[in-house]
């Protein structure tokens, strides 16, 4: 019973992620006015293994934000497995996931990096790499034998890794003087926002993350406050 239960859960997850990309794709929201800024992803590091006919084929999932942090995930992997014959990935970036690549590493064309990819879009994730290493048994496994050694294994870390939602969103500055430091402070408080930063010397200073679909909000009530200034990060 737990098992039904678990394996439900899993499938509702999956199905939600991939709804939340579909509404954020299209750009339907109950008005033309607010952003989607919402996007799932996974919040830690998760990891599988597949072995078929000798072969094995070890997944990593990773939750990134840059391609730079790509390249060293990936970099460090290949140092770390060096003696394996492919190190294979995929990611897609960004909340709208319009950042996107998947790698054969040597492999047949599109039967590694893209069931890869297949499977963090079946989930409708965003900002996540997936790479497998693969260690070679002896027997060649065909396409179809590769294509679903790499998704098998992709999936399992992916569903080892978890899902989260997250929210895109800008850093600001602000610079203000003592006089507005009230009327600031009371609108960081009331739209709930994280801060970091803070300087608060002969004049003050701080630095402020809005999520997107209050930015236009967030910089209109700063611009009723004189004597402060905003500024993108």
């Amino acid at each position: 019973m737990k098992k039904y239960f678990r394996e439900n859960l899993k499938a509702l997850n999956v199905a939600i992620s991939i709804w939340i990309r579909y509404i954020r794709i299209l750009g339907m929201s109950t008005s033309d006015n607010i952003i989607q800024d919402a996007y799932m992803s996974i919040p830690a590091r998760g990891e599988g293994l597949f072995k078929d006919n000798g072969s094995r084929f070890i997944s990593f999932a990773y939750p990134v934000e840059s391609e730079a942090e790509v390249k060293d995930i990936v970099s460090s992997l290949k140092k770390e497995y060096h003696d394996a014959r492919h190190h294979c990935y995929a990611y897609r970036l960004g909340y709208k996931g319009d950042k996107f690549r998947a790698n054969d590493d040597g492999e047949p064309s599109s039967s590694a990096g893209r069931p890869i990819l297949g499977q963090i879009d079946s989930r409708g994730l965003s900002d996540v790499l997936v790479v497998v290493v693969r260690y070679f048994g002896g027997i060649k496994l065909g396409i179809p034998g590769l294509i679903r050694a790499y998704k098998t294994a992709s999936a399992e870390a992916l569903d080892n890794a978890g899902v989260v939602e997250k929210v895109a969103g800008k850093w600001f500055r602000l610079s203000f003087g003592y006089a507005q430091m009230n009327a600031v402070m009371e609108v960081i408080k009331n739209m709930g926002l994280a801060q970091r930063r803070q300087d608060f010397g002969n004049a003050c200073s701080l630095e402020v993350r809005v999520r997107l679909s209050i930015e236009n909000d967030f910089i209109m009530r700063l611009s009723k406050i004189e004597g402060c200034t905003v500024e993108a990060t």
